[in-house]
């Protein structure tokens, strides 16, 4: 294992290289953790939620064999904060209307439109 905690920060998406242990972050270069939506904005299905998990999983096999750094990280973060926004968009996924503070960060909600 190593000290090195490389991470990767947007508003929904923290990815960590790290292995959860005893609900603490463990420093390990060899996993990357993801912690999805943590200020609970979205309401997650277990269908969309999958989705994300897998997007997550093709962008990690993606990078596979290359050095794993900062900007791989960015990039895979950037790249689920976008994933997540088209979800939204297509109205699998909306907003937590109990969420501490709603502030509509991926656009405006879907509503139906008045006749």
């Amino acid at each position: 294992m190593s000290d090195i905690l490389l991470k990767s920060t947007t508003r929904h998406v923290r990815i960590f290289t790290a292995k959860v242990i005893d609900d603490e972050l463990v420093p390990d270069l060899d996993n990357l953790t993801l912690d999805l939506d943590p200020d609970n904005e979205f309401i997650w299905s277990d269908l969309v939620k999958d989705k994300v998990w897998q997007k997550f999983r093709d962008l990690v096999e993606a990078q596979s064999g290359k050095d794993l750094s900062d900007y791989t990280l960015r990039r895979i973060g950037s790249d689920l904060e976008g994933f997540i926004r088209q979800l939204l968009q297509s109205g699998e996924l909306s907003y937590n209307p109990e969420c501490r503070v709603l502030n509509y960060s991926m656009g405006l909600p879907r509503t139906p439109e008045l006749l």
